[in-house]
This record gives structure tokens, sequence and C-alpha cells, in this order.
């Protein structure tokens, strides 16, 4: 078999086999510990520029079909399993994972102790690492540590130009219309738009870079802020789109990355966690219901809410309290404003992988486009 080095910033050293396409690629290094839905994380764009470390052990038995793609293709930089299927056994398979990895030139490593590696990303933290393979891998460890450690840290990155649409486009409401929704794509997954649609929504999803105007131009009954990839406090033009949405009072829902640009939007501070949330078993607790949810999580950046449980804007919108939070560590997870019709939440409750326990969180969308519609 093709031998493949995995090579961490802080010098440590994972070998294994060559998983997916041959060559190398370097990102930063981040763990995942859903036990299911490793195509879905592949196909989230929030991944782009990381190698992903699925903590399940075995990876790839029900190979990849289209219809569980959450975009046009997969995102990570890098790709590490313990034991990587040889067979396909599932009657919805179109291919086996390693042809899509290889399809996409994702390099992976498989028979790494992914353990022993999550252990370390737990207590070091997140870092940037590379994945060598072929004769790649043959070259002095000294060499690809310089490589790995010259490589570009996910902080102060903007990474949503490479990520969202190319141009507008528009998905009609299913069944009785109840509002639109100006989406603008960070990132976005199919299953966000689609729970949308489904509760009849009619999107229009639109180019990162839009400016308020174009999104005002869409005549929409609400605004959303997709997930994605990089870190928030690079976000400073869709940060000024976001508030000059809010000061006209249309109402907002963001989710993930959307999060983080309502807060900074709002005039709190974003922060890179040591290791980050990924998978799609995370408890939150949602503060209004008293209700505890297994969530879906991808997200290294979180926002800093100081004091509570209701707190002023420093941007002067108002009151602003966090619904959520997370029962893992207690960082801010959702946030509600109360003087304007805005929320948003950190974790992802079209759940992609993962348990369906905040689907409502659409019904309230539709829930404020209404009542946004009866004030007005």
């Amino acid at each position: 078999m093709t031998q493949a080095v995995l090579v961490l910033e802080d010098g440590r050293v994972f070998r294994g086999q060559s998983y997916g396409a041959v060559g190398k690629n370097v990102g930063e290094i981040v763990f995942a510990t859903g036990m299911t839905g490793y195509q879905e994380t592949l196909t989230d764009p929030s991944y782009s520029g990381q190698i992903v470390v699925q903590t399940a052990p075995h990876i790839g038995n029900t190979g990849v079909n289209a219809r569980d793609e959450e975009s046009s293709k997969v995102w990570v930089a890098g790709y590490v399993v313990r034991d990587a299927s040889r067979i396909v056994s599932n009657f919805r398979a179109e291919k086996s994972l390693g042809e899509e990895l290889e399809k996409y030139s994702v390099v992976g490593i498989a028979g790494v102790d992914t353990r022993a590696l999550t252990r370390h990303l737990r207590s070091a933290g997140t870092m940037r690492a590379g994945i060598f393979s072929g004769e790649l891998a043959k070259t002095p460890i000294e060499e690809l540590l310089v490589e790995v450690q010259s490589a570009v840290k996910m902080k102060g990155l903007s990474l949503s130009d490479t990520v969202t649409t190319g141009a507008a486009y528009t998905n009609p409401a299913e069944g009785q219309f109840v509002g639109r929704v100006a989406i603008l794509d960070l990132g976005i997954k199919r299953s966000t738009i689609e729970h949308m649609n489904q509760r009849g929504l009619e999107t229009v999803v639109l180019p990162a870079k839009s400016d308020a105007a174009t999104i005002l131009a869409t005549n929409p009954d609400a605004v959303f802020y997709s997930n994605g990839p990089g870190d928030p406090e690079a976000a400073g033009g869709q940060v000024e789109v976001l508030r000059e949405i809010l000061g006209k009072k249309i109402p907002f829902f963001g989710i993930c990355f959307g999060n983080q640009l309502l807060g900074r939007a709002l005039g709190f501070d974003t922060y890179k966690l040591p290791f980050g949330h990924r998978g799609i078993n995370q408890p939150v607790l949602d503060r209004k219901t008293g209700r505890v949810e297994v969530t879906a999580h991808n997200h290294g950046f979180a926002v800093k809410v100081d004091g509570g449980p209701e707190v002023q804007s420093p941007a002067g919108f108002g009151r602003v309290t966090v619904s959520h939070v997370s029962l893992n560590d207690d960082c801010v997870e959702g946030l509600e404003c109360l003087d304007i019709p805005a929320f948003s939440v950190q974790y992802h409750p079209e759940a992609a992988a993962g348990p369906h326990d905040s689907s409502y969180l659409f019904d309230r969308l539709v829930d404020l486009i209404k009542n946004n519609k009866v004030a007005n």
C-alpha cells in the first residue's frame, strides 16, 4: 500500500496508508465526533481549509451518493481515519468514499490512531498540519514540518468568497407561500434551504459580497446569514451590511457563521476556541424553554458576551439575550434580540447529519416573518 504521513505543527508525527488522492494537503487540523454522516461532513463548505479527523473508527462502509451531498463538492483540505472500509455495502451507494476523495483531490491518510490524535488535539488545541503521501512521504520530517509551519493560519482568514455561489438563484416555496428570504451564501448547506422551502419560504440565494442594496432589491420578508468557514473578525463587509439590515428592522436569522456575524454586528467580540465544536452529539440548553437539545456543530469561533442574561447591544440595537448555551463549555450558542426582530444560533438546526431536536428554529423564523407582517 502507498505510504502516507501526517505531520502536526508541533512536530508530532503519525504514519499510515494513503486514502484518496496521492500528494499533499496542508490546513488546520480538527476532529469531528459524529458516528455517522461522514459524507455530509465532507461536503459542508464550513470545513474548507481544514483537515478533518473522524473519531469514529470505521469510515466509508456505506459509500457515497448524490442525495446526501450538502453542496456541489468535497471541501475538506485533508481527511484522517483509523479504518477505511475496504468494501461498500449499502443499497444507496453510487461509489466508494476513496473514489470520491480522489475525484476532488483530497489527500487522506488511514491507519492512524485517531484516539491518540484526538486526545492530543484536545490538550494542545487545533493547529496546522499536513498530509503527505506517495514519494512525498519519504521526505525528511524536518522539511515537511517547515512546510506545515509556513502554512496560513485560520485566525484572520476570510474564506467566504471561495465557497459562495457565483450568481444569485431562487428556490421556490413548497405549499402555501409564507414569505421570501434573502440568503447571504457564506457557505450554505443544501438542507438549510430545503428546510425553509418546506415551510413555505421562497429563498433567494446571493453571493457573499452582496451589498445591502442588492439584498433589499429582492424585497425580502427576512434576511438569513448562513454557515461558512473562516474568521468572523475578517468579515467586516458582511457585518456592516447586516447592521444596515438590522437598522431597517427586517427579520433576521443566522446559523453558525451567521450567528458570529450577528454578534459582531451587535457590537460583541468573537474569539477562537481551543479545539472547537465539531460533531452531531453536542448538548445545548435553550434558556427560554429549559430544554436540552442534542445538536450538530461545526465551529471554531464563538461570540463573547459578558454579563447577562440580558445585556445592551454595544452597537445600539437594544436589548440582547444569550438564548442558548453549550453544556460542555458554557460558550454562547444562540443570540436573541428583544427590541428588533433578529435571532441566531451557533449550531446547525438543519442537522445534516445529526439529530433534529432544533428544527423548530425554522418554524420560529416563519413565526417571526408572520408577526412582522401583521405589525407592519
